[in-house]
């Protein structure tokens, strides 16, 4: 049986649970982010016509992580949303690149 305080009760658990209907980044924060990504990518195509020797491929590897942590962590929300769902990505990332890198591993080992 329904009571007539139940539809307040869900709305005061949503507003708790939301936070006061805002979930995410600001318009504002969104085009800081926007900009940030596109001054990296610059930065990745500027370093790969120019020669900077053996920092080439660390640079890029960092410039590529700095990019893939703000996507992750503003576009699929993983900031704002429960811990539970950071860990479920974070652990599935790690198994994927686990059998990449096993995978890779087999190669060099049965290589003739």
């Amino acid at each position: 049986m329904s009571t007539s305080h139940e539809p307040a009760l869900r709305e005061d658990l949503d507003a708790d649970t939301y936070g006061e209907g805002h979930h995410g980044a600001t318009d504002r924060q969104y085009i800081v982010i926007a900009v940030i990504l596109g001054l990296i990518t610059a930065g990745e195509v500027t370093l790969s016509y120019i020669d900077v020797g053996p920092i080439f491929l660390p640079a890029l590897l960092i410039m590529m992580a700095a990019k893939f942590l703000m996507v992750v962590s503003f576009f699929m929300h993983l900031k704002f949303d429960n811990r539970i769902f950071s860990l479920m990505f974070y652990t599935g990332l790690v198994l994927a690149v686990g059998v990449y890198c096993a995978a890779l591993a087999t190669f060099h080992f049965f290589n003739p």
